[in-house]
């Protein structure tokens, strides 16, 4: 728990003030301001909610830049670069990561450091007086929801982690919180915190001025998401209960929608900077600005290959965004998003396919390449694939096959009845649960989805032989035979470990 010897033992939090749409996320006060003395009135509450949110912006934790830490460890991304950054990138896809790997240390931190900032916003808002009371219900909402998100990934991650929901304030305290806490309490905390949300005062869907705040919406969806993930990997007894509650809360999301059904809305207007304040598909996502060198995205730069410019007015160099060439092989044929999220490069040092899903040619970003793509974690087409998924599972298939058409449909692409008849179609994919998979991975290819899928429709026996089947030619020099029963969860950071061997155990097989 270093990072709450870090951040939590010396009580700072570096603030960032927010206003309306591109300026969400600007911070305009980078120094640190001692806990004790900040939370005076409610516009100080509101800098500290808002720093929860910019902390959300950090590469290492869940912004754009995270790929690493869950699409490259799927089967859809992955570096063939072993020597780079003393190859400690390349472990991940290679299934050889290293407790000591400094990237997974680096990541750990940062997902501590974002739930620091929301336990001292939750800590803090009960020092003021606010003269609106559900002014101050929605900005503990929303620090929770930020909490939840972020535990939800540390869970699926590590496993038993360690569980802090209050600021740290001596050595003492420190210590005794130096320790893992059994994944079902941590679940249980992730459903507390979103069962709060949901019955919030917060709104269905924020208002554009407000894009990039959590809303009542985005918290059933997670809520329904999480309870999902508990049915399939945690508690077999309560998976009944688990499911039909995932069903409750992912319906209510679904039933919320501001559209009819999902190919009212263009799969390319999903990623349209143009179109991002006012998407309705979108339901919860990180702001970026365009044309700021502080505050743009990147990923549209970051993910294009050299010679090209599809993406970016900018020129790159290197081989941009790796596809493997097990996902590429996965598209059907004719399915338009293949075309619009992967391309062939055809410069000599590259010769492979790249991300091209993340684009912004336009004026504003420039020759510089400061984009103004948001990074989306949550939306619409994954709550219906979900609603497949959970259907399914229920014994429900008509209404799996009507959800799972939806997005179908939207791709153009036949409907589930007429391919599954198709001998290719149904070679790879036999059963409705893997062309309900198969949907995700095509729909969702480099939004950081596929790790958790995987993790999600397969036991952790299963999950080895699936990914036994696969070709080591499709993926380059990471060897995916490397791939044990170990890597259903990451190690515990060895800093982390070393504190406290016996209470900070370290995961199976490291």
């Amino acid at each position: 728990m270093k990072t709450i010897r870090n951040s939590i033992l010396c009580l700072c939090l570096t603030l960032g003030a927010m206003s309306c749409n591109d300026n969400f996320l600007v911070e305009t006060d980078p120094n640190s301001v001692a806990t004790s003395n900040y939370f005076k009135n409610e516009n100080d509450v509101l800098l500290a909610v808002n720093g929860a949110y910019q902390a959300l912006r950090n590469n290492n934790g869940l912004a754009e830049g995270s790929m690493l830490y869950s699409e490259e460890r799927s089967d859809n991304t992955g570096r063939n670069d072993n020597q780079s950054n003393a190859g400690e990138p390349f472990q991940f896809n290679d299934f050889s990561l290293l407790p000591s790997n400094t990237y997974l240390k680096t990541h750990w931190l940062a997902l501590y450091q974002i739930i620091t900032r929301t336990n001292l916003v939750l800590d803090g808002i009960e020092k003021v007086t606010f003269s609106n009371a559900t002014t101050k219900a929605q900005y503990q909402a929303e620090a929770k929801f930020i909490r939840a998100l972020v535990y939800f990934h540390l869970v699926r991650k590590w496993g038993d982690v360690p569980l802090v929901i209050k600021p740290l304030s001596s050595s003492d305290e420190v210590k005794a919180n130096t320790a893992r806490e059994k994944k079902d309490k941590v679940y249980a905390q992730i459903v507390a915190d979103l069962t709060d949300v949901v019955n919030s005062s917060l709104p269905d869907h924020q208002p554009v001025a407000n894009k990039g705040r959590v809303s009542k919406v985005a918290g059933m969806a997670l809520l329904g998401q999480v309870y999902l993930t508990m049915a399939t990997t945690l508690d077999a007894a309560n998976r009944t209960t688990n499911l039909n509650q995932a069903k409750t809360y992912l319906t209510g999301a679904y039933e919320k929608r501001t559209f009819g059904l999902l190919k009212e809305i263009a799969y390319t207007d999903v990623f349209d900077v143009a179109k991002k304040s006012t998407n309705p598909e979108i339901i919860f996502q990180i702001v970026y600005k365009q044309g700021d060198i502080n505050y743009a995205s990147n990923i549209a730069v970051s993910t294009q290959a050299q010679g090209e410019n599809i993406n970016s007015l900018r020129t790159t160099t290197g081989t941009g965004g790796n596809v493997t060439p097990d996902l590429v092989k996965e598209y059907e044929e004719g399915d338009l998003r293949k075309d619009f999220s992967i391309k062939y490069a055809n410069a000599a040092n590259v010769k492979d396919y790249f991300i091209t899903k993340y684009r912004d040619v336009s004026a504003a970003a420039g020759a510089n390449g400061y984009g103004g793509n948001d990074w989306i974690l949550m939306r619409y087409a994954d709550v219906i694939l979900m609603l497949a998924e959970v259907n399914l599972y229920l014994g429900n298939d008509a209404a799996a096959i009507g959800f799972l058409n939806q997005v179908r449909e939207r791709a153009k692409m036949p409907l589930y009845e007429v391919a599954k008849e198709a001998p290719a179609y149904k070679a790879k994919f036999p059963t409705l649960k893997m062309a309900i998979l198969h949907e995700r991975r095509i729909e969702l290819a480099f939004e950081n989805h596929r790790w958790f899928d995987l993790l999600r429709f397969f036991t952790p026996a299963e999950l080895v032989t699936y990914m036994g089947t696969k070709l080591q030619a499709d993926f380059g020099a990471a060897k995916i035979s490397n791939f044990g029963l170990k890597d259903y969860y990451y190690p515990i950071p060895f800093d982390e470990f070393k504190l406290d061997p016996v209470k900070m155990y370290q995961n199976e097989g490291y």
